[in-house]
């Protein structure tokens, strides 16, 4: 049977740095695009479709001819300055694997704590952003004040915070928008796995990532299908992330309560030594 409209696609864009000037995100267009997912849903068949649940908020990545893998761990909504503390701690102690780019993404209360505290070696993410410039929009997050503030990363269009399917989408009109296309992961997610404990097999995920690359190659361009990263999650953890890893277009991992288990994510980061095996 079919998983209908059981996929969540978002985006995590790498910010200029604090020396550039910032640019909008409105090339970006964030919105329910129903077409895409039947065309994803006919790559991807399941036995049975799980239950619908609430998600979780996480990320990481790997690649082959692309940068074999980035990592992207949030706290979620979770954490205490204690908390995180620990899990600074538990990150900075863990022996990471050199072909690997490693970035987490706190709660914004906490971004300034971890930058402050974190090893070099793992780069910072927010979890979300305004997609324009500031002005009279209170409560959100500009992209300018993000990179002011040195974080080099931000997740857009998460599911969670659209309570639905949703899927931040380049529209083929826009594709000149974006400024650099080497800095972009796109993230891909059955609903249902997300925080269930129920995690797409490796052969459905990577048909899942083909037909994302697919949509790349016929509306961007070859190159930009080639070298941008795919990520897999919802309940990526440290027992089923080998085999995940080993698939030729799962470029890496988005990950969720894992993520708030030092030593586990090390993990999942170090899973990038099944990639090479499978090379």
């Amino acid at each position: 049977m079919a998983a209908a409209a059981a996929a969540s696609a978002f985006l995590a864009s790498q910010l200029p740095g604090p020396k550039s000037s910032p640019s909008s995100l409105s090339g970006l267009r964030l919105h329910t695009n129903q077409a895409f997912f039947r065309k994803i849903d006919s790559h991807l068949t399941l036995s049975a479709p799980p239950p619908p649940s609430t998600p979780v908020l996480a990320m990481a990545a790997s690649g082959k001819a692309r940068p074999l893998l980035l990592s992207l761990s949030s706290s979620l909504t979770n954490g205490t300055k204690d908390s995180i503390s620990k899990l600074v701690s538990d990150l900075n102690s863990a022996k990471l694997e050199d072909d690997v780019d490693v970035v987490v993404a706190p709660p914004f209360v906490y971004i300034d704590q971890v930058k402050n505290s974190l090893t070099d070696r793992i780069e910072i993410s927010a979890q979300n952003s305004w997609v324009g410039k500031g002005g009279a929009f209170t409560g959100e997050i500009s992209v300018e004040q993000l990179a002011d503030i040195g974080c080099k990363w931000v997740i857009l269009g998460h599911s969670e915070l659209y309570r639905e399917e949703s899927c931040l989408c380049l529209e083929p009109e826009s594709q000149d928008s974006v400024p650099g296309w080497d800095d972009v992961v796109i993230a891909y997610e059955p609903v249902w796995a997300i925080g269930t404990g129920k995690v797409a097999t490796p052969q459905q995920a990577q048909e899942v990532h083909v037909a994302v690359r697919d949509w790349l190659r016929k509306n961007v361009s070859a190159d930009v299908a080639s070298k941008t990263r795919i990520i897999y999650g919802g309940s990526v953890n440290g027992s089923n992330c080998a085999e995940l890893a080993k698939q030729e277009d799962i470029d890496g991992f988005l990950v969720g309560g894992a993520s708030l288990k030092g030593p586990e994510f090390a993990v999942i980061v170090n899973s990038v030594t099944s990639k090479k095996v499978a090379a």
